[in-house]
């Protein structure tokens, strides 16, 4: 267990830098865009922790796929684009939101009882991210 927690510390700086590093592109869309790839990899890396049992790597790996969800939400804000003129990335990003929603709902099917309140929480975040983002494109105008 203790070998576990040294190897989580150990790898906690190389994914906030990743992160930070996500945070630095000047490009809001194309920040936008890494975001949801990066929720991606980081959903890969809690499937892959919660099937070696290992909870607290989960956990963190669960909090990267949120972190990278308002990530790309916060950059679709500031780029001051209206999603029903300049829809292009705002799509990608909702079709990114609808893979990853099924994605997840996989692994809750997949994870331990105990687990799935975890999973549970980050498939209502993301839900809540999609659903803004539909409501952004088919909304009415302003």
């Amino acid at each position: 267990m203790r070998a576990a927690l040294l190897l989580l510390v150990a790898l906690l700086p190389a994914w906030a830098n990743d992160l930070d590093a996500l945070r630095q592109e000047p490009n809001l869309e194309r920040r936008s865009e890494r975001a949801m790839e990066y929720a991606h990899s980081a959903l890969d890396r809690a499937r892959d922790a919660f099937q070696a049992a290992k909870g607290d790597e989960a956990k963190a790996a669960v909090d990267e796929v949120i972190t990278s969800v308002d990530i790309a939400n916060d950059s679709l804000d500031q780029s001051g684009k209206e999603a029903r003129r300049s829809p292009k990335y705002f799509k990608k990003a909702e079709m990114a939101a609808r893979q990853l929603l099924r994605r997840i709902e996989a692994l809750k099917q997949s994870v331990d009882f105990d687990d799935q309140p975890l999973v549970e929480r980050l498939r209502e975040h993301v839900n809540a991210f999609h659903d803004e983002l539909i409501g952004h494109i088919m909304g009415k105008k302003k």
